[in-house]
């Protein structure tokens, strides 16, 4: 081993440790934002017998219906983890995501050291690529991908583009074994981005194996050599292409989250690029979900800039790709550019979003890098010879890699839990009504019923219709003891969003709690009729059955979970408790009238359940607190008549009728009754 190989694996060494060091504090940081959907609530990762089906059924992936989607890379890592962790323990999943990182940065280095061959000496080629490698590695912005579980797809997808070009542009002599075409193949089930593979590989062989600028693309004589580069990526295109369609065939469109104007959008995305551009060198105010929105003016004169800069950039190709020591700046900037169009085409709920930075940034470190190298290289002799501009260009390093890495251990405290995450994301994105609601709901769960009431008023003007907002101000307004408002923020969800599952869900979970089983029993079955995986639905139908002694229905429902959430305690403990009566309503927990509204649910409940004692029990309950309720002696008298007990039905109905002469139902009760005792 040379002098120089013993330096660089030196310095590796040292990089990896101050990787691991920089990011020591984050591997207990919790679950966020759509690992809850994804990770915490979906059942299906419990299991790695399940792992077949995350490769054919879009519901695996999240327990939410409006995300049902096919990444059965990402799923089946993520059961993995479950399985090995032996439970939810986000440490597991947090390490899985870095050791993924820590090999992927060990092939970028080669990946570097080989597009930068013929633009340096074999020395410095080793050095500028290292250097490339732990700007990207410690790059601040990508504490965002790192700290966030499910955006392991980014992860996930990267490391296998850059493992199949690295064998695609290391290994030119086997590529008629499509080995490269492997990695290419796992990674497109990761995340759609893989696609753009087939771009870098494209530029690639015309810029580097052809030798050829950007301009020398629209002469005659480059005809052949285009051809030729696009029979090269046919077969990659094939591949990922139709693993691309078959992902797509398989997911519902309502789960792309297309929901701005593209022509909006995509002018937008011209600021969006002059952004990330920016934080690659200045990762500054970052944020988990920021209140950027769409700028729909094209003389606004951030899109002015934005249009100027792409302009800038594309110039910058063609200059950089005409001179054999620029092309990696050149490729760079590709890279950069290529790995932005699937964000900037698609018009995506969110515009900007800082885990979208980790794919294109890999470009920036390389241009950026190779940039400042061919500055030094110019002035190699002048810097030998000078202990001063030595020290400052070694302080200059030391400084950007030291500043990002103190970054990084900056974000991973904000990405600690929910509370310090959505803290930040009020203060970085003031204007962010989805980031006020979710700082909201990290304080109800404290008890801190009056700061999440703020919050959650704070979020209504800026999301009017959005249903989880009115949900969780239902369940707030719930824990207050506020039922009138409750019950109207919950029925505002319903009205905003019929089909889906949320609002059903806890609606019914808050009625169970309040005692309203019968009501309760509704909209969990609604729920489920949506998202037959929703567990809150699930749980709320065990308990509610349980309340109301509705043994078989409670072991029906216990079996339902149990098939989805196999060995859950909950459901195994309802499956084998006996069976018990009416539950009795402590009288001192609700109002006179509330208890007996609640009876009355109990009793039209035992009644469509055949319990038909239980029914009446529940009716002389309601009779001890209101002797005068002609509803509880008429359904008094259905049950007796079910149970062909005709004289008790017909007093009961009679009585009924004393009270209310026009009660139609016990009216029709005991004509009933009156036939069959003739």
């Amino acid at each position: 081993m040379s002098k120089s190989d013993k330096n660089i694996t030196v310095l590796a060494v040292a990089l990896l440790l101050v990787l691991v060091g920089v990011y020591a504090n984050h591997f207990n940081n919790g679950f966020h934002f759509d690992d809850t959907h994804t990770v915490v609530d979906n059942v299906h990762i419990r299991s790695l017998k399940n792992i077949p089906q995350f490769f054919t059924d879009p519901r695996m992936f999240s327990a939410d219906p409006a995300h049902w989607s096919i990444r059965p890379l990402v799923t089946t890592s993520l059961a993995i983890d479950c399985w090995f962790a032996g439970g939810l323990y986000p440490s597991y999943f947090q390490t899985s995501t870095f050791i993924e990182f820590v090999l992927m940065g060990a092939m970028l280095f080669f990946m570097f050291r080989n597009l930068l061959k013929n633009a340096f000496k074999a020395q410095w080629s080793s050095y500028v690529a290292l250097g490339a490698t732990a700007w990207y590695m410690l790059n601040t912005a990508n504490a965002e991908t790192i700290n966030y579980i499910i955006s392991r797809s980014d992860v996930l997808s990267t490391f296998f583009i850059v493992a199949s070009f690295l064998i695609y542009i290391a290994y030119p002599r086997k590529r008629n074994t499509f080995l490269y075409l492997i990695p290419a193949a796992i990674g497109a089930f990761a995340k759609e981005t893989v696609l753009v593979l087939v771009i870098l590989v494209f530029f690639y062989t015309l810029i580097f194996e052809d030798e050829l600028s950007l301009a020398d693309l629209f002469k005659p004589t480059s005809l052949h050599k285009i051809g030729r580069a696009i029979v090269k990526i046919l077969p990659l295109l094939i591949v990922v292409g139709a693993i691309q369609y078959y992902i797509i065939s398989k997911v519902s469109s309502s789960s792309l989250f297309i929901t701005h104007s593209f022509s909006d959008y995509v002018i937008t995305q011209s600021w969006i690029w002059v952004h990330y551009f920016i934080t690659f060198f200045l990762p500054l105010n970052l944020s988990a979900d920021t209140d950027w929105t769409i700028i729909p003016n094209v003389f606004d004169e951030r899109i002015i800039i934005g249009i100027l800069f792409i302009i800038a950039l594309i110039v910058t190709i063609f200059k950089t790709s005409a001179k054999k020591e620029t092309k990696p700046i050149a490729f760079g900037l590709i890279w950069f550019a290529a790995a932005l169009l699937p964000t900037t085409l698609m018009p995506l709920a969110e515009v900007t979003n800082d885990h979208r930075m980790f794919f294109p940034f890999i470009g920036l470190a390389l241009s950026a890098t190779t940039y400042i190298a061919l500055l030094i290289k110019k002035s190699e002799t002048k810097i030998a010879s000078s202990p001063v501009l030595r020290n400052l260009v070694l302080i200059a390093i030391i400084l950007v890699l030291g500043l990002n890495a103190y970054g990084i251990t900056k974000r991973n405290q904000v990405w600690r839990n929910e509370e310090t995450l959505w803290l930040d994301v009020t203060q970085k994105s003031p204007l962010n009504g989805r980031g006020l609601m979710n700082y909201g709901l990290t304080q109800m769960t404290k008890g801190n019923y009056d700061v999440a009431d703020r919050y959650f008023e704070s979020a209504v003007p800026l999301l009017p219709t959005y249903h989880l907002l009115y949900i969780n101000i239902g369940i707030l307004k719930g824990a207050m003891g506020n039922h009138q408002e409750a019950e109207t923020n919950f029925q505002r969800a319903i009205s905003l969003s019929p089909n889906t599952y949320e609002e059903y869900a806890f609606y019914g979970r808050y009625l169970q709690q309040i005692k309203n089983n019968t009501k309760a029993i509704t909209m969990a079955q609604k729920a489920l009729q949506i998202n037959p995986y929703a567990t809150v639905a699930l749980y709320t139908l065990m308990d509610a059955y349980n309340d109301l002694g509705m043994t078989d229905k409670l072991h029906e429902a216990a079996r339902q979970t149990l098939a989805i959430i196999p060995d859950d305690a909950t459901a195994l403990s309802f499956l084998n408790a006996k069976p018990q009566s009416a539950t009795a309503i402590p009288t001192n927990q609700h109002t006179r009238e509330l208890e007996i509204h609640q009876y009355l649910d109990q009793s039209v409940s035992y009644y469509n359940g055949h319990y038909y004692n239980q029914c009446i029990a529940a009716c002389l309950e309601i009779l001890k607190l209101d002797p005068q309720n002609a509803d509880a002696y008429s359904n008094m008298s259905a049950a007796y008549n079910q149970m062909k007990q005709w004289q008790l039905g017909a007093n009961a109905a009679q009585k009924a009728l004393k009270i209310n002469p026009h009660h139609k139902f016990a009216l029709g009760n005991l004509n009933w009754a009156k036939s069959n005792l003739k």
